[in-house]
C-alpha cells in the first residue's frame, strides 16, 4: 500500500488531464494517483481512465469544495498517510510535489503550501487577482497572527489529520482555499509554505473571471470571517480529533 496519495479534482479537462497526469506518474512514480472527475461532460473520465490511474467518478457537478472533500473521504478510506492536491489544467509543476512534502514528512508541519510569491518566479496571476491575494493574506495574518503569501494557491500537501479533519468538515462554497487556512490554524494545524514556480493553464479558462473577482473578494471575506467566529472543531496535531 503507497502512503501517498496526489489527488486531482478536474472538471471539463480534457484538454489538460492526459498531459498532467503524465507529468505526475514521472514525477512521483511511487504514489498512487487519484482523479476526481466531478460530473464532466467531456472526455476527461475516459482519458483518466485509459492511463490506468484510480478514477472516482462524481455523478454530479460538486464544484471544487466537494470534489476536493470528496477526495479527502478518500484518503481517510485507505488510509494515505500525505495528501497532495493538484490543478488538472497544467498550472502546478508536478516536479515540486517532493518540495511540499518534506516538512510533512520530517513531522513538522500539518499542511504544505506552494506559494508562488516567495521567490515570485514564473506565472504570478493577473494584477487584479494579485491584488486579491494579497488582501487575503492580510486578512489571515489580521485575523491569526500567522503570514501566508499565497492563500489561495490550490497546489498543497497535508498529513493525515488535516485530511481527516477535511473530509468531514470542509467549506462549501467554491473558493475555498482561503476559509480552509482560517479553519486549519483554528484546530491547531501548522502550517507552512514552500516556493514552487507556477504556469498559465494549459487550455480553458478560470472559473474567477475579472468580472467576478470583486464578488469574488466580498463573497470568501465573508466567508473567512464567518469562519473565524465559529467554534474550533476539535483538530490537534498529533492525530487527536473531535468528528
Amino acid at each position: 500500500m503507497k502512503d501517498t496519495l496526489i489527488m486531482i479534482p478536474a472538471y471539463n479537462e480534457e484538454d489538460s488531464i492526459a498531459e498532467v497526469l503524465e507529468q505526475v506518474m514521472d514525477a512521483v512514480p511511487n504514489a498512487d494517483i487519484l482523479v476526481i472527475n466531478d460530473g464532466s461532460i467531456d472526455r476527461t473520465g475516459d482519458i483518466a481512465r485509459k492511463k490506468e490511474v484510480l478514477l472516482l467518478n462524481l455523478p454530479n457537478n460538486l464544484g471544487n469544495s466537494g470534489a476536493k472533500q470528496s477526495g479527502y473521504k478518500y484518503s481517510l478510506k485507505y488510509n494515505y498517510k500525505y495528501i497532495v492536491q493538484i490543478d488538472a489544467d497544467g498550472q502546478h509543476n508536478p516536479n515540486e510535489i517532493r518540495d511540499l512534502l518534506v516538512p510533512l514528512q520530517e513531522g513538522t508541519y500539518d499542511i504544505v503550501i506552494g506559494s508562488r510569491f516567495i521567490n515570485n518566479e514564473g506565472f504570478t496571476s493577473t494584477p487584479l487577482r494579485r491584488l486579491g491575494i494579497r488582501f487575503f493574506s492580510f486578512l489571515i495574518k489580521l485575523l491569526t497572527g500567522t503570514k501566508i503569501s499565497d492563500p489561495t494557491s490550490g497546489f498543497r500537501a497535508c498529513n493525515s489529520v488535516a485530511a481527516r479533519h477535511f473530509a468531514y468538515h470542509y467549506p462549501t462554497d467554491n473558493y475555498s482555499d482561503v476559509e480552509t487556512i482560517i479553519d486549519a490554524i483554528k484546530n491547531s494545524m501548522l502550517i507552512c509554505e514552500v516556493p514552487v514556480v507556477m504556469k498559465d493553464r494549459y487550455a480553458g479558462t478560470s472559473s474567477i473571471s475579472q468580472n467576478k473577482a470583486i464578488y469574488y473578494m466580498i463573497e470568501v471575506s465573508l466567508a473567512v470571517l464567518f469562519s473565524y467566529i465559529k467554534k474550533p472543531k476539535g483538530s490537534t496535531r498529533g492525530g487527536r480529533m473531535n468528528s
